[in-house]
């Protein structure tokens, strides 16, 4: 076990124990900033949620993120001068029972050896302390217990967006099966006429009964995953959550994107690359330890200096391909949201198409020159192209908010 992890558990150990003897410092420790911080909350309505609100929401009523929380508070309201205060008083504590242990004829005994124990794990907390070390070591657990919480707020929005592409997607079928019962009216109309044979009006009576089925289904999952996002936010679990639309993406934040620039503040985010960095420097530091590269061909038959060296070039090789898969992740995400832009860009001007094509449909209808069906054919097409627009609207903005979490938290999805 690394260093810094036991020195974080102990230190969470000690501030559970030495709260109730004013150890921990008495102000509060600021709450933690929002990722997309707004300017003037506006509570949902009840039984609904936006995703404006979302990430609050989560942080107010998520059990998993408020628990890690509560983890973060306990080391960032450490009053590390009163802890090392309450230390010394301890190891002096111990060095005078010892003393008197020793004037008792007691040195060398198994509870003379249990004391001499005790007091050098209080000296080695007492110096992490002094060194800075523990200070240091749980700046780390709480950047990465705040790394769990962003992972946590990452699946929810990721939770909503796919929401918000099923019920597209309800909407879509929904359609579908209005305009398969008009066709069935027709068949029906025809068969009687003898036009048709009856297979022909069973098999699309038996597309109708599977698009229903469909339907059917998307809905079951709707209320499973609307579940899931009133769980996310802590809200009453009924599975029929109102979801707002997703907000568009500004063309000037699409402009602004950079991606070496973006690239580089993402690795210094990421906690994957953090860890990875670590891991590498603390192998090479015990490869140096034992003479590194200079000592290779005088030590290379030792087993603990192959190992050493093993370790280190095995820490090396996994930072790098970290690296690399990091930097191709970021790199294809940025790639997707200027692909998601364009797709965009053609769905508009394929719905604009269509809104022409059926103000001529409506007007001939008006004139008597189409039929109804004509008309309703046409109001279909237009309404399939503006839901081609929403459904690209939500990709693009999809995309856009994982690239966003990935240069401003260093996830990458």
């Amino acid at each position: 076990m690394k260093r810094r992890t036991l020195s974080a558990l102990l230190a969470a150990a000690l501030a559970l124990s030495l709260m109730s003897g004013g150890a921990l410092a008495a102000d509060a420790a600021p709450e933690p900033e929002e990722k997309n911080p707004a300017e003037a909350y506006i509570p949902d309505p009840e039984g609904t949620v936006t995703f404006q609100n979302l990430e609050r929401r989560m942080r107010e009523g998520n059990l998993q993120i408020r628990s890690l929380q509560e983890n973060v508070d306990i080391l960032e309201e450490l009053d590390y001068d009163k802890l090392q205060e309450n230390l010394r008083l301890q190891l002096n504590q111990m060095a005078q029972a010892q003393w008197m242990m020793v004037q008792m004829g007691q040195s060398g005994t198994l509870a003379y050896e249990r004391m001499d124990q005790a007091y050098d794990s209080v000296r080695d907390q007492f110096d992490a302390i002094k060194d800075g070390d523990m200070q240091e070591d749980n700046a780390e657990t709480v950047r990465q217990l705040q790394n769990l919480q962003n992972q946590i707020l990452m699946a929810g929005e990721a939770t909503y967006v796919a929401l918000s592409a099923m019920e597209l997607q309800e909407d879509g079928l929904e359609r579908q099966l209005a305009a398969m019962d008009r066709k069935l009216t027709e068949l029906q109309l025809r068969y009687e006429l003898g036009h048709i044979s009856s297979n022909t009006l069973k098999e699309a009576q038996a597309g109708r009964s599977s698009l229903n089925s469909g339907l059917a289904t998307l809905r079951m999952n709707l209320n499973t995953y609307k579940g899931q996002m009133e769980l996310l936010i802590g809200a009453e679990l009924t599975g029929e959550i109102g979801l707002a639309a997703l907000p568009a993406v500004p063309l000037e934040d699409l402009a602004a994107m950079d991606l070496e620039q973006d690239l580089a503040k993402a690795k210094e985010a990421s906690w994957n690359l953090f860890q990875a960095t670590e891991t590498m420097e603390e192998a090479r530091k015990d490869y140096n330890n034992m003479g590194g590269d200079a000592a290779q061909e005088y030590r290379q038959k030792e087993t603990s200096y192959k190992q050493a060296r093993h370790n280190w070039l095995s820490a090396k090789y996994t930072y790098e391909d970290t690296i690399q898969n990091f930097e191709l992740s970021l790199r294809n995400q940025y790639l997707k949201v200027q692909d998601y832009q364009q797709i965009l860009d053609a769905s508009k001007i394929s719905l604009e198409v269509k809104e022409d094509s059926y103000a001529a449909a409506k007007l001939k209808y008006e004139q008597g020159a189409v039929s109804v069906n004509t008309l309703l054919e046409a109001e279909d097409e237009r309404d399939a192209a503006r839901e081609a627009v929403s459904s690209a609207a939500n990709d693009l903005f999809s995309a856009y908010n994982t690239y966003r979490w990935a240069v401003d938290y260093g996830i990458i999805n």
